[in-house]
């Protein structure tokens, strides 16, 4: 791997030793790059490696991405899945449908990856009563952690894990929130929440913007 300049050292390094990510996503990341406003919200390849190997390691077969963006992670996922496995992915922005399919209908594992349209909130309900989910990644609008997580828990299995992202927040998660901060305020929240939650045991790292998993007891 070439070294970019600019990059930090130790995540060159780091870079450079882990299993490297496939071609497709390569292009994915790039086309973000170029092409979109805010590529910093695609979850890249140290985190999608990590995402790829948790679904390895749980075994899942039933996977749920709230919050597709490019569709990078849930490539990530579907990598992991058993032929007959399923990603389950929505999308809010209708806008970048057409970017998420033209990734999805080239990947070879692209039968496994089910693209959802639509306000998340609204879809959950039906999704998490037809479906037994093993993993659940959690990376839509930070205002609605809290609801989300009130609308899988009760319906995820013993093993089940919740992997949610940027929920450090860039450090704003250590420091008092402004009251117009809506965003933080609900990620804190969220983190709350979690904690309390007899159910579940939890684990943050501080792994790019914070990434949370949660196993269901």
């Amino acid at each position: 791997m070439a070294v970019i300049i600019g990059e930090d050292p130790l995540e060159q390094y780091i870079l450079e030793h882990s299993s490297p990510e496939s071609p497709l996503r390569a292009e994915i990341y790039r086309a973000a790059h170029v092409r979109l406003i805010r590529p910093r919200m695609l979850s890249g390849h140290l985190q999608g490696n990590l995402l790829k190997m948790i679904a390895q390691m749980c075994r899942a077969k039933l996977v749920l991405e709230l919050g597709t963006y490019t569709g990078y992670a849930a490539h990530c996922l579907a990598e992991a899945l058993p032929e007959d496995g399923r990603v389950h992915t929505l999308e809010s922005d209708d806008e970048m449908e057409d970017f998420i399919r033209h990734y999805i209908n080239r990947a070879e594992y692209g039968h496994k990856i089910k693209l959802h349209i639509g306000d998340a909130m609204k879809l959950l309900p039906e999704l998490m009563r037809q479906n037994d989910f093993d993993l659940v990644y959690i990376d839509a609008n930070k205002r609605q952690y809290p609801d989300y997580y009130k609308l899988i828990i009760d319906h995820l299995h013993s093993g089940a894990v919740i992997l949610a992202d940027n929920t450090l927040w860039d450090g704003k998660v250590a420091l008092e929130p402004k009251p117009s901060d809506v965003q933080t305020q609900r990620i804190l929240e969220f983190n709350a929440m979690v904690q309390a939650d007899e159910r579940v045991e939890n684990l943050i790292l501080p792994l790019r913007d914070g990434l949370t998993l949660i196993r269901v007891k």
